[in-house]
């Protein structure tokens, strides 16, 4: 995972031209007169071997009120907190100005980790502006030209070190995904890895806005750690928290509320959503969670088949419970529609909680170490086999023009999730109907409901030394020896 650099500074200081410089294309607008750039952008950067997300912003003004530059200001600062580096540019030629030293104040509380630069730096004109750098206690300024390319390798050696930190960072917290199986393992299954302190067990809540995930998670944690409130849209950015819950440990993950696309128009929105699908590709369950007021809408469909397509474990969760009055009929009714829009998660746990009482707390944790269970369960070759030819006698394999697939031998592959290979031939006529008929008979006679299991079909003609070798012609000898052969 790469790190996010946000570049920040007075107005008309260069952002906007080193932004074009470090993604390698004119995206964002330079002009000499300042205020141009008013929205955050966006876009891939490249120095060197270094591979990055980079933010360009808009220029700092000392305003805090609702003005249209108050409003650049709070979307700056917010740019700042979901950052990793920000990058302080000053102009050179004009040196250290009485803003300078408030943004750089807000930068030092705000940001963990500041670079400063001294930009328009080429000539000696700036160096008296280099020099007067030193007084925002920031750290040595690099000297650079963004127009010029002058002082990238300077930039280039100050990320490295923290940019490999957070390349570690990220490998330790990303979960383990698509563990192969030995093929010399024994018959019996190895149990579901136990999780520690070093190693927590990962949770994404998901959800449209304003579906009650950060006051299930203050439940949780027993504290009120998450901003909450009546108001949509609160949470902007996915946090993670650390917990015991029920003595395993966890590492819960916020996230923003997810809009449908075509309703997000607001950058911050965006950033905020796309910070939520990264959640989802770190945690290893994934509670979806809904409003029991109006529950599977299409959104709501959609997150949860993202989790699924992510090959994460899936729990759904129905929050407001308690504002129910017919809970029987509800619940039903729930439980059908469930089964209907969303087939490919058949089974999947389903669980009415009440996030402002705490009720169903139990079995939500209950539910999610069954969903983890399920999602690291290892099935024996010997059983898979005697399965697989009591679900060919049942329904044997089709044969598309006259020829008979021959499904001769299954062995799991891979596990979180659960990964299923089928020797047979012709394994691209098997139709999808077939393997549908397969997945569904695994969840149910080898107990994994809810799980995304994947099944792949494979063919033994790459194993065929023969294949694709031509006959060798007749020899010049042949065509003598046959007449004598008729005589």
């Amino acid at each position: 995972m790469s790190f996010t650099l946000a570049i920040v500074g007075r107005p008309n200081v260069g952002k906007s031209t080193l932004f074009n410089r470090l993604v390698g294309k004119r995206l964002a607008l330079v002009d000499d007169q300042p205020g141009v750039t008013r929205d955050l952008r966006e876009g891939a950067a490249r120095l060197a071997d270094l591979r990055f997300t980079v933010v360009d912003t808009a220029g700092l003004e000392e305003v805090t009120d609702d003005s249209l530059q108050g409003r650049m200001r709070r979307l700056t600062e917010r740019a700042v907190d979901m950052a990793d580096i920000c990058l302080f540019m000053i102009d050179a030629r004009v040196g250290v100005t009485p803003s300078d030293l408030v943004f750089a104040d807000i930068l030092r509380k705000r940001s963990a980790h500041v670079i400063l630069a001294a930009n328009k730096a080429e000539g000696k004109a700036a160096d008296a502006g280099v020099i007067e750098a030193y007084s925002l206690g920031l750290g040595e300024p690099i000297r650079m030209s963004a127009e010029h390319g002058e002082g990238l390798n300077d930039l280039y050696t100050m990320l490295m070190p923290l940019a490999d930190a957070y390349a570690e960072k990220a490998e330790t917290d990303a979960p383990e995904t698509d563990v192969d199986v030995p093929e010399n393992a024994g018959d019996i299954p190895d149990e579901a890895p136990v999780p520690t302190h070093a190693k927590p067990l990962q949770v994404a809540v998901v959800g449209r806005p304003n579906a009650g995930k950060s006051t299930l998670i203050n439940q949780i944690m027993g504290e009120d750690r998450l901003l909450t409130g009546p108001e949509a849209g609160i949470t902007r950015d996915a946090i993670s928290l650390r917990t015991d819950w029920n003595g395993v440990p966890m590492r819960i993950f916020d996230t923003a509320g997810m809009r449908k696309k075509a309703k997000v128009q607001e950058k911050l929105e965006k950033l905020s959503v796309s910070d939520g699908l990264r959640a989802v590709k770190f945690a290893e369950v994934v509670v979806v969670l809904l409003d029991a007021e109006i529950p599977f809408e299409q959104q709501d469909l959609r997150i949860a088949d993202l989790a699924e397509r992510e090959g994460r474990a899936v729990v759904v969760a129905v929050n407001k419970w308690d504002i129910e009055d017919d809970r029987q009929a509800k619940l039903k009714a729930l439980k059908e529609s469930f089964e209907r829009l969303l087939p490919q998660l058949r089974g999947a746990p389903l669980i009415t909680v009440s996030a402002k009482t705490g009720r169903g707390l139990d079995r939500l944790h209950d539910a999610i170490m069954r969903a983890y269970e399920v999602w690291n369960r290892r099935v024996s070759t010997a059983q898979l086999n005697r399965w697989l030819s009591g679900m060919m006698e049942a329904h044997p394999p089709p044969a598309p023009q006259g020829k008979r697939i021959k499904l001769r031998y299954m062995t799991q592959a891979k596990t979180r999730p659960p990964g299923f290979v089928v020797m047979c031939s012709h394994p691209d006529k098997v139709p999808e109907s077939y393997n549908r008929y397969l997945v569904n008979g695994l969840r149910i006679d080898f107990d994994m409901p809810g799980a995304p299991i994947r099944l792949w079909m494979r063919g033994q003609n790459d194993a065929n030394p023969y294949k694709g070798r031509k006959k060798a012609p007749p020899s010049k000898l042949r065509k003598h020896t046959a007449g004598r052969r008729r005589d």
